[in-house]
């Protein structure tokens, strides 16, 4: 690494591998485990533990936590990872948790995501790609968020839930099912409202692709139907539009039930 670029505050472990060009700000830790890729930069007060693995092209923001041990009362000192992609914006006092043996021994975010101030990532959740947490969004452990989902202020999301791709979750909602992909949700607890039209359009959906979506959405909230009978009759259109299988597949891995 490029003394320069490493502030002489900053406390970085011998074991810790950092790209050349990485910058760290002052009265940083970087712990032994870590592995930062170049372009990537650590700004002052970031405490990053491991084993850890940062990609290219991050920005980490004051006071962050990332790595750090989970509270979760069954976690006892396994060896457990953290895995972030590249081009994430981590704001001011992000924490970011180590997995648990009890699912796949890691946390992972993947590419192009904004996490805000204060958002909370805990153990054994995934976050996709494109994907924005607005302040003070927590994830409880085991939470998975698909690509291009947008979570509002004060989001909270209990254990195990789904958030599908292109969902959004209006300010202060309380999540406790699965949120299906498109869905637009909010309230506490939360509730199923509409789709997210407006993101849709925004990522270049068409007007054919946004009416198949509403029409499935109508099938799951509107006519009455059980889940296993909304899917059937989605399935049975989407032939005719291919978004509709990311909609399927949402549904069908739903664990917990999903909001309405």
């Amino acid at each position: 690494m490029t003394q320069a670029l490493i502030h002489p505050s900053a406390i970085i472990d011998k074991d810790a591998e950092l790209a050349s060009d990485v910058s760290v700000g002052p009265w940083s830790y970087i712990g032994p485990g870590v592995q930062i890729d170049a372009g990537t930069t650590v700004e002052s007060h970031v405490v990053i533990k491991g084993p850890t693995t940062i990609g290219e092209d991050n920005r980490i923001y004051q006071f962050s936590s990332v790595g750090e041990d989970t509270p979760d009362l069954k976690y006892k000192g396994e060896d457990t990872r953290l895995i972030i992609g590249d081009r994430n914006i981590i704001r001011e006092g992000v924490t970011l948790h180590r997995g648990t043996i009890q699912d796949k021994a890691e946390t992972r975010v993947g590419n192009d995501n904004l996490l805000m101030a204060y958002v909370h990532v805990g153990h054994d959740s995934v976050i996709g790609n494109h994907c924005i947490l607005v302040n003070n969004t927590a994830l409880a452990g085991h939470v998975h968020i698909d690509d291009w989902a947008i979570l509002g202020g004060f989001t909270l999301v209990h254990q195990y839930c789904s958030i599908g791709a292109h969902a959004f979750t209006g300010m202060g909602t309380a999540i406790g099912k699965d949120v299906p992909a498109y869905v637009l949700a909010y309230g506490a607890p939360a509730e199923a409202r509409s789709i997210n039209a407006e993101g849709l359009k925004r990522r270049g959906f068409d007007k054919a692709e946004i009416s198949s979506i509403m029409q499935a959405y109508k099938a799951i909230y509107r006519r009455g139907l059980t889940l296993e009978e909304a899917i059937a009759e989605i399935e049975s259109q989407a032939s005719t539009c291919d978004k509709i299988e990311v909609l399927l597949a949402s549904l069908k891995r739903s664990s917990r039930g999903i909001v309405r």
